[in-house]
């Protein structure tokens, strides 16, 4: 079974917690949470008010992407806020080991992150030592843009490297994510799809997540 994570930056803000009402209802897996800093990407999202907001409405567990520059600052804050997953970009971190250590002591767990120009092969020597690796099949900074089709060969690269080495971490795609282009990363090895637009601006939330599930 495909695991879904519905991404919260394409959620109707004005009617957020009907939004996460819904969610908790449907067959989603977890809550995806985009934190841009207007600085690593060229947007500003969530922020930390949000996020305690987010964990207090919602029975899913928080999966939260930061998209910010050195977001090592912030793991206490991160763990504050109820997260499960703290995943930061490969891009963002100059000593990623570090900042992985700290996620893992922190009692959440670390994932990273990589920019679609980044190969997978960059995590050759940390890939043991996260429990996931999101590949971005998007520019990351704003929602509703178009699935990048490289990610679909990137994917298998990345699954050959995690089951040569021996590592444990499951493979979350984000980004133009929908019934084809998720089916086809499926295919690849993906464990996770991100799905913000396909989801809230689908006639049924609920249904949409459910055949996302199927796939």
């Amino acid at each position: 079974m495909t695991l879904v994570s519905p991404s919260l930056l394409s959620a109707d803000f004005g009617n957020l917690d009907r939004d996460i009402e819904m969610l908790n209802r449907s067959q989603a897996d977890m809550l995806h949470i985009d934190v841009m800093d207007g600085v690593f990407v060229p947007n500003i999202s969530f922020g930390f008010p949000v996020m305690k907001f987010i964990r207090r409405a919602s029975t899913k567990p928080l999966d939260i992407h930061m998209m910010i520059v050195d977001p090592g600052r912030y793991v206490s804050q991160v763990r504050d806020c109820g997260a499960e997953i703290m995943n930061v970009h490969y891009e963002a971190c100059t000593h990623l080991h570090r900042v992985v250590q700290q996620i893992r002591q922190a009692g959440m767990s670390p994932a990273v992150t990589l920019n679609p120009s980044t190969p997978v092969e960059m995590l050759e020597d940390i890939i043991c030592d996260v429990d996931m690796v999101l590949l971005m099949s998007v520019n990351p900074g704003f929602a509703a843009q178009k699935f990048i089709p490289n990610t679909v060969r990137k994917t298998a690269r990345l699954r050959e490297l995690i089951d040569r080495s021996g590592s444990k971490a499951k493979i979350q795609i984000d980004g133009g994510i929908n019934l084809q282009t998720g089916s086809e990363v499926v295919k690849a090895g993906a464990d996770i799809l991100v799905a913000g637009n396909f989801v809230f601006s689908a006639e049924d939330p609920e249904a949409t997540i459910a055949e996302l599930r199927k796939l």
